[in-house]
């Protein structure tokens, strides 16, 4: 089993209003030497936006704002900016967060030419009822009961004035076209989806029509093993090896002590990264220290972000939804293991 290294707490909240709950799963680039982390930050009453800072190496805080860099600016935005990923394609910069209007919760996404000033582009996912997507997920035959279990909100929302929509979340994009595609992850529950597209301005309703009529061939991740039989989702953006898309997602397994979140590891292929080449058949690393047991969420190593630093990849995690926390491993150790564990066989379709 690969060695992982729990280099300890790197952020934690502060006594500024935007931040005093709680920071917690960070987008993470790497230029040079620096890190630039773009963290959420849990003001009171559970109100999220994004902060910013600045890392000399993979560890040492060296420039922290004091603002918030992405805050909410709309309706779809009104309850909190929340979980941003983050990588860079060609000259510009792709942050992905979650909009959450205090009922619905919608990838989104921003963009910038220098990571200091940021074009929000609006939503990316869908904004679609449980039932419709139902209807056009199941054109083609049943899908997962957990689709049900975990995504009709029709009774528990009820009392809300919102009208209440599927929530989709995690999207990642790929760091780089694939085939002269944008390729990004998202994640409608229990399973990780994929989408490709020329430009971004193809993500239209009857698009989404179309995705959902093929819904099955769209999952690229379904939960396999026990440290991840609840659900899975996204975590940190591909990593681009020689030997497929390194993907750090994370797991969920619900025990007798509620939901116990895991950083997890697979591989993609890398010219068609629907398709999974290995999956490690344990958690790579889980919550065991007090910091990840004990927080505003117990339980949870939460991945979001990585930076690599010659042979050493550094995996920047919430822990228990009140820090920021680091972890790090071999990158060649961790491929070298995955490999030992390749897919027999396609395993896109969850029934």
């Amino acid at each position: 089993m690969t060695e992982v290294k729990k280099e300890g707490i790197i952020l934690k909240k502060s006594i500024l209003g935007f931040e005093n709950e709680g920071v917690l799963n960070p987008a993470v680039i790497k230029e040079g030497n620096s890190v630039h982390m773009f963290y959420r930050a849990v003001s009171k009453g559970n109100y999220s936006s994004i902060g910013y800072c600045r890392l000399k190496g993979p560890l040492t805080i060296e420039e922290r704002s004091d603002l918030p860099v992405i805050f909410p600016q709309s309706d779809s935005e009104s309850h909190g900016v929340e979980d941003p990923r983050i990588v860079k394609i060609e000259d510009q910069y792709y942050l992905t967060y979650t909009a959450y209007d205090g009922v619905n919760a919608f990838g989104a996404l921003a963009v910038s030419k220098d990571l200091i000033r940021f074009e929000k582009q609006g939503l990316v996912v869908p904004q679609i009822t449980y039932e419709e997507f139902r209807h056009l997920a199941e054109t083609k035959g049943a899908i997962n009961d957990k689709y049900l279990r975990y995504n009709d909100q029709s009774h528990s929302r009820e009392n809300t004035s919102k009208s209440t929509y599927l929530w989709d979340k995690n999207v990642i994009f790929f760091p780089r076209r694939i085939n002269g595609k944008l390729y990004f992850l998202h994640r409608i529950r229990p399973d990780i989806q994929i989408v490709a597209v020329n430009d971004l301005n193809e993500l239209t309703h009857e698009f989404w029509q179309n995705y959902f009529l093929n819904f099955r061939e769209c999952i690229v991740l379904s939960p396999e093993h026990k440290h991840e039989v609840s659900y899975i989702g996204g975590g940190c953006p591909p990593i681009e090896t020689e030997n497929g898309w390194l993907l750090i997602y994370h797991g969920v397994h619900d025990t007798v002590k509620g939901y116990v979140y895991s950083a997890c590891a697979a591989l993609l292929d890398l010219e068609n990264p629907q398709k999974e080449i290995a999956r490690l058949p344990h958690a790579l690393f889980k919550p065991e220290l007090e910091w990840e047991l004990n927080g505003e969420v117990n339980n949870v190593c939460f991945p979001t972000g990585t930076a690599l630093f010659d042979d050493t990849l550094y995996i920047y995690y919430g822990a228990a939804d009140e820090q920021i926390a680091c972890a790090s491993v071999s990158i060649s150790a961790l491929l070298k293991e995955l490999l030992l564990n390749r897919k027999n066989n396609d395993n896109r379709i969850s029934t």
